[in-house]
């Protein structure tokens, strides 16, 4: 049984442990929080054990004076783990780092740190065997992660991509109150936008750019996606669809005939399939917007930022501890134990 241990029990931490959890070959064993709040209570009314997300005994101490019992700080909880999810706010990375390579525990950071800070960064369908047995990594973001999903499988079609992508990036997350803009659109100026070259970092072989702008919204990512594929590639519009219709975390529906134009009625979908907080661990795709041209594919595809990298993070776990080499058996494995885990 791999013991987990989750620093930063905040959107993604939350999620991952619930994960773990449900997972035949994981335990939680244990959850961070910086001081008391409401999820203390929540990781309470699950069960798991909880700590402080320093060692500081004035702020262990603050827990028990808010009701909740603290078994004590970080270092206590990764002398108890065999890995440890990071899951702390982003540019804590290295500083976290530090004491995870002082405990000698195997350690994973989430895509809001640079790929530089452990050398090594995973996508379960990119580079799964890559990171097997590695002593660190860490799960590229929701965007990353999409692309990965969609682009890997053209990838595999010939041996060349090349891909130009345009992100319409949400501005925050449902209950993120401080972030913007609220009444613009806000591009990136940086050219390109860290999302296409991060995705290099997987598979360096796709040859991919991106541009990004942020827009007042809280519930997805859209992703624009032209992408050339190797001549003689024998593909049609539909072949490409039934390809992503056989990825595993890919679902591919039509826009107009089954009433999803847009990325809210996709959440609401998500809502209606019963999913714990109306999380979409698939990437969509809008079938209607999907056309080849030629060697020249367009494509739209949205981004659920809460969820997508979730299972990823249970997949990675594997690797990490070798315990699964075959990433395919992996994915089944944790999306079968996700389900059951919700009754779904």
């Amino acid at each position: 049984m791999i013991r987990v241990a989750i620093n930063g029990y905040g959107t993604i931490g939350k999620r991952i442990a619930d994960a773990v959890d449900a997972q035949d070959d994981m335990e939680v064993a244990g959850v961070t929080k910086t001081g008391p709040s409401f999820g203390c209570e929540l990781a309470a009314k699950k069960g798991y054990p909880l700590y402080c997300i320093t060692d500081d005994l004035e702020r262990i101490a603050s827990f028990s004076s808010g009701g909740y019992e603290c078994h004590g700080g970080l270092s206590d909880l990764l002398a108890s783990a065999d890995v440890v999810v990071d899951c702390a706010p982003s540019k804590m990375g290295a500083a976290n780092l530090a004491k995870y390579e002082a405990a000698g525990i195997k350690h994973m950071f989430q895509g809001g740190e640079k790929h530089e800070l452990t050398g090594l960064s995973y996508s379960s369908s990119a580079n799964h065997a890559a990171n097997m047995n590695a002593d660190g990594t860490r799960v590229v973001s929701c965007n990353t992660t999409g692309l990965s999903r969609t682009l890997v499988p053209l990838y595999k079609l010939g041996s060349s991509l090349k891909v130009e992508c345009t992100m319409i990036r949400r501005a925050a997350d449902p209950g993120d109150s401080k972030k913007g803009p609220i009444n613009a659109i806000k591009p990136v100026l940086k050219v390109p936008s860290h999302h296409g070259p991060d995705v290099m970092t997987v598979m360096p072989e796709i040859e991919i750019n991106s541009l990004a702008v942020a827009v007042p919204t809280t519930l997805m990512h859209v992703h624009a996606i032209i992408a050339d594929l190797p001549s003689g590639h024998g593909q049609t519009t539909e072949s490409i669809l039934d390809i992503w219709r056989q990825t595993p975390r890919v679902i591919v529906m039509h826009g107009e005939g089954d009433r999803l134009t847009t990325t809210a009625e996709v959440m609401e979908m998500a809502r209606d399939l019963g999913r714990k907080w109306g999380d979409l661990h698939e990437i969509f795709i809008w079938e209607d917007g999907v056309k080849l041209v030629g060697d020249r594919l367009y494509y739209f595809q949205a981004i659920h930022q809460e969820s997508d990298v979730i299972p990823e993070n249970i997949d990675c776990i594997r690797a990490l501890m070798g315990t699964e080499s075959d990433w395919r058996a992996s994915v089944a494995k944790t999306d079968s134990a996700i389900s059951d885990y919700y009754g779904l």
